[in-house]
């Protein structure tokens, strides 16, 4: 490892998949992280896994949908680490259960439920980052995860445009506080993934015609991509060295974006 964030403060959110992998990667590098998650066993054991290695970590258990619970997280990670240098924004998750589909079929829980779900969490975790860089006068750097969906869609197994909605959102999201935080030296990226191996992906990797159509839509990764390459991404937009990169999109999708495979 190299370092690349060694004396930083790194908040990521989320304790499984994507946002365990990006705990880990981070803690490698030398940052010390802070854990904000629902479940507070996965957050707890996660912490115990990275304190293991020697690696500062805290924990907090919040439900990022409630503004008060993410207020109080925060503060209490600002509290244990001292500040906030950067910021990886992964909580999130499936609206199926809701009634999340296609437009005609979705009921208005299903849209609702999907947006809050998916909307709230990196709203509030940016806006508790932010209110802490603006705070310290550090600059720092913020990485929201949307979705390959969100502009590039798969029309017969992933008709959830609720999801897709709310995560096209997150992309503008980015641009916008992007352009308005560059004077203060506050940096805003998306990554925007293709099918990663999660646990919020088991029944489609279950699938065969899922799993086989993510071998030819993503060819670079013959199926389903693994968390730790949107770690790695997100590692270089939270370093140094991405210091003059804000408002940018980056789909680490596997070849998704560019890869044309029908389902069969």
């Amino acid at each position: 490892m190299s370092d690349r964030l060694q004396g930083k403060v790194i908040v990521v959110t989320g304790a499984s998949g994507i946002a365990a992998a990006g705990a880990h990667r981070f803690a490698a590098e030398g940052a010390a992280v802070g854990i904000v998650s629902r479940g507070e066993e996965a957050a707890e054991a996660l912490a115990i896994e990275i304190a293991t290695t020697g690696a500062t970590v805290t924990w907090v258990a919040a439900d990022l949908r409630d503004e008060d619970a993410t207020i109080a997280a925060f503060a209490s990670i600002v509290g244990t680490l001292g500040r906030i240098d950067g910021l990886f924004a992964v909580a999130g998750g499936s609206g199926r259960r809701s009634g999340d589909g296609p437009l005609h079929e979705m009921p208005l829980s299903g849209w609702t439920e999907t947006l809050d779900i998916n909307g709230t969490p990196p709203f509030l975790a940016a806006r508790e980052t932010v209110r802490s860089m603006l705070v310290s006068k550090s600059r720092g750097s913020i990485v929201l995860v949307s979705s390959v969906l969100a502009s590039r869609p798969s029309p017969r197994l992933f008709a959830t445009h609720g999801y897709a909605a709310v995560k096209g959102a997150e992309d503008a999201l980015a641009v916008t506080l992007a352009a308005y935080y560059a004077s203060h030296g506050i940096r805003v990226n998306v990554i925007a993934p293709g099918l990663v191996a999660t646990p919020m992906s088991v029944r489609a990797a279950a699938d065969p015609t899922t799993s086989d159509y993510a071998a030819r839509k993503q060819p670079l990764a013959g199926g389903f991509l693994p968390a730790g390459s949107v770690a790695d991404a997100a590692l270089f937009l939270l370093s140094d060295d991405a210091r003059y990169i804000t408002g940018q999109h980056l789909a680490v999708d596997g070849g998704w974006s560019v890869t044309d495979a029908e389902v069969v």
